[in-house]
């Protein structure tokens, strides 16, 4: 399956889920916020929630400084 991650087409396996995009990005493991289609996803929910084919996925993490 196909779905855009930060803009960017992957292909995916199927079933793949929001821990697996943040794993094949290689994420922190703290100061990430998730979004599929628009919707934030909460962190509880990154393991279960499966992607649909044509999926937007942006992932945004936090930084510091001023």
């Amino acid at each position: 399956m196909k779905a855009k991650v930060n803009g960017l087409e992957r292909e995916l396996a199927d079933g793949s889920t929001v821990a697996t995009v943040l794993a094949l990005l290689d994420a922190p493991p703290r100061g990430v916020a998730v979004a599929v289609d628009g919707e934030v996803v909460p962190r509880a929910a990154w393991d279960t929630t499966t992607l649909a084919d044509g999926a937007a996925v942006e992932v945004l993490t936090a930084v510091q400084g001023g």
